[in-house]
C-alpha cells in the first residue's frame, strides 16, 4: 500500500514593505505630482503669453512693471515721511508700510533663494526692471502689490482720520479730496487694489513669471499685510524712540 503524500507547506507570508521602501515610494509619488504641476504652469503661461503678449500696451504695462519695482516704490513711500502734510500718517501709516515694504523684500528674497526656479526660457530678453535675480518663484512684484493693496485696506479708517484732521480749506488738495473723506479713501483703496491685480496678471502676460509665482506672490503679500497693521500695534514709533534713548550715551 502507498504511503499518503506530505501535505504541501503553507506559502510564506508577505514580507512587509520597509519603512525605507514607504518612504521612497511616498517621495516618488509627490515629485511625480509636483512634475506634473509645474510642467502644467509652465505650458499654461506660455500659452496666455503667446495669445496675449501681440495685443499688449507695451508702454503702459511697462510703466506697471515700473510702478511695482522696489527701487521705486520703497524711495517713494520713504520720501513721504518728510511731506508736511503726512505728520498725521508719519508713525500710524507711513513707518509700517515702510518696514512691511522691507520684510517682503526679505522674505521673498529668502523664498527664491529656497526653491532657485527660473524664470520663463520663452522671455529670454528681460529689461533691466527685473533683472535683479533670476529666480521666478514667488513673483515679488506680485507680493509687493498685493501687500501694498492689502495693507491700505486696512488702514483706511487711519488715513480717513488723518484726511479729516488735516483737510486744509479749499486748493487743490481739498478739491481732490471733495467734500467726503470716507468716498475719497474708498476709492484710493479700489484703485490701489486695480493695480495691484492688473501688474500681477501683467507679470504672466509679459512672460516674467508663471502662473504660480504670481500666486504664490499675491498669497505672501496678503499675509503680509495684517502683519503691517501689527507694528502699528505695537506701537512701532515707541519701541524705536526707546531702543534709541536706551543706546545713546548719557
Amino acid at each position: 500500500m502507498a504511503s499518503p503524500s506530505p501535505s504541501p507547506s503553507p506559502p510564506p507570508p508577505p514580507k512587509e514593505p520597509s519603512t525605507t521602501t514607504v518612504v521612497t515610494k511616498t517621495t516618488n509619488s509627490r515629485l511625480i505630482v509636483l512634475d506634473s504641476l509645474i510642467r502644467l504652469d509652465t505650458s499654461l503661461s506660455k500659452s496666455l503669453h503667446t495669445l496675449f503678449h501681440p495685443f499688449l500696451p507695451g508702454p503702459i504695462l511697462l510703466l506697471l512693471e515700473y510702478s511695482a519695482d522696489f527701487r521705486l516704490s520703497f524711495p517713494v513711500c520713504l520720501s513721504l515721511l518728510f511731506v508736511p502734510w503726512s505728520s498725521n500718517l508719519r508713525f500710524p501709516f507711513l513707518l509700517p508700510l515702510i518696514v512691511g515694504l522691507l520684510v517682503d523684500l526679505s522674505l521673498i528674497g529668502l523664498i527664491k533663494f529656497v526653491f532657485r526656479r527660473s524664470r520663463p526660457h520663452y522671455n529670454p530678453n528681460m529689461s533691466a526692471v527685473v533683472s535683479v535675480d533670476h529666480f521666478s518663484f514667488p513673483s515679488g512684484h506680485a507680493s509687493r502689490v498685493f501687500y501694498l493693496a492689502s495693507f491700505i485696506s486696512l488702514s483706511a479708517a487711519t488715513i480717513q482720520e488723518a484726511l479729516t484732521d488735516f483737510r486744509p480749506p479749499g486748493g487743490v488738495f481739498g478739491m481732490l479730496i471733495g467734500e467726503d473723506e470716507g468716498k475719497f479713501v474708498a476709492s484710493v483703496v479700489l484703485g490701489v487694489w486695480a493695480w495691484a491685480a492688473v501688474t500681477s496678471t501683467s507679470r504672466v502676460l509679459l512672460g516674467r513669471h508663471f502662473v504660480l509665482d504670481v500666486l504664490a506672490g499675491v498669497f505672501v503679500g496678503v499675509l503680509e499685510g495684517p502683519l503691517g497693521k501689527q507694528l502699528h500695534a505695537l506701537n512701532l514709533y515707541h519701541l524705536i524712540t526707546t531702543a534709541a534713548v536706551l543706546q545713546s550715551p548719557e
